[in-house]
């Protein structure tokens, strides 16, 4: 079957018009039929289907896939995630078991395990989190895997030691934007609270990789960007990616600008010069895009 090429987010506004550059394939391939498929059957959610993810064709193709665990309704209402906000469900005890099945028949090399923000729980998810690893490790022990977490704001400093006890290679969590955006893009969020969790994961566990992401043409300054760069860089982070907004619906936060792919090799050049071991960054990079090439890339410079 031919692929066709289409715009993507096709349900955002038009006040801006798209560039040339923001063009992804339709997800139509058989690959990508046969990983649904096992994902309804599992009863698995993906970020990738969620939050309406534009590469989901490119990486369904491939066979990967970033899973969503602790349900598909978030109790957060952030202004540019198109994940369903609401009252999450009970939580899924055999989901644990759902997900090493799904990524033994993948035969998956490097899994990403994110969530929805669940702060109706206790432990905001945490102990789902390394339930979820450890089942890993015991069944599939040559996978690496990769954990984006919620912040586990208003929740016990344990729920991060939970986390990083249960080891997993890389512990991401994402900034998102720069500070001055968070009460209209992150309401529920608070900059420096995301950015200590990612310090105190690395002060936890000195050998736990540790990656952040953040988002372009959201109103952010260039000026703003570089200090979010030193922060990071303050917290001891290794790892960032940074790609462009892509308004989901006309209900989300509109698009200011996009950066050109030009402007994307500017920030990643002086990322690298601030010593992130690691940066992806493009229009089109997202966390968990190219998430096991990043990785090895990484370790390859070590």
């Amino acid at each position: 079957m031919t692929e066709k090429i289409i715009p993507i987010q096709a349900a955002e506004a038009q006040a801006m018009p798209k560039p040339r550059w923001l063009k992804v394939r339709a997800p139509l391939s058989k690959e990508y039929r046969h990983l649904q498929k096992l994902m309804r059957g599992l009863k698995l959610n993906t970020v990738c289907e969620e939050a309406s993810c534009p590469n989901i064709g490119e990486c369904w193709k491939h066979g990967s896939a970033t899973f969503m665990i602790l349900g598909r309704v978030c109790t957060r209402t952030c202004a540019f995630c198109d994940v369903e906000t609401g009252r999450p469900d009970a939580l899924d005890a055999e989901e644990p078991e759902h997900i090493v099945e799904a990524v033994e028949t993948l035969g998956l090399k490097h899994v990403v395990i994110t969530s929805v923000d669940r702060d109706d729980l206790p432990d905001g998810g945490a102990g789902h989190y390394a339930a979820t690893i450890r089942i890993i490790r015991e069944k599939a022990p040559h996978v690496t895997i990769e954990v984006l977490t919620p912040d586990f704001q208003r929740k016990p400093d344990a729920c991060l030691d939970t986390v990083v006890a249960a080891g997993p290679d890389i512990f991401n969590h994402n900034l998102e934007t720069v500070p001055r955006l968070y009460r209209s893009i992150r309401p529920a969020a608070r900059y420096f609270t995301s950015l200590r969790l990612l310090q105190r994961a690395k002060e936890i566990d000195r050998k736990m990789v540790t990656k952040s992401g953040i988002m372009l043409g959201l109103g952010e300054e260039r000026d703003e960007v570089l200090q979010v760069l030193d922060d990071l860089r303050e917290a001891d982070v290794d790892i960032l990616t940074i790609g462009q907004y892509l308004r989901p619906s006309a209900r989300h936060h509109p698009v200011h600008r996009y950066w050109t792919p030009d402007e994307f090799d500017n920030i990643k050049y002086l990322a690298e010069a601030r010593g992130f071991k690691m940066v992806a960054s493009g229009p089109l990079v997202r966390s968990s895009f190219h998430a096991e090439g990043v990785f090895k890339e990484m370790l390859s410079k070590q």
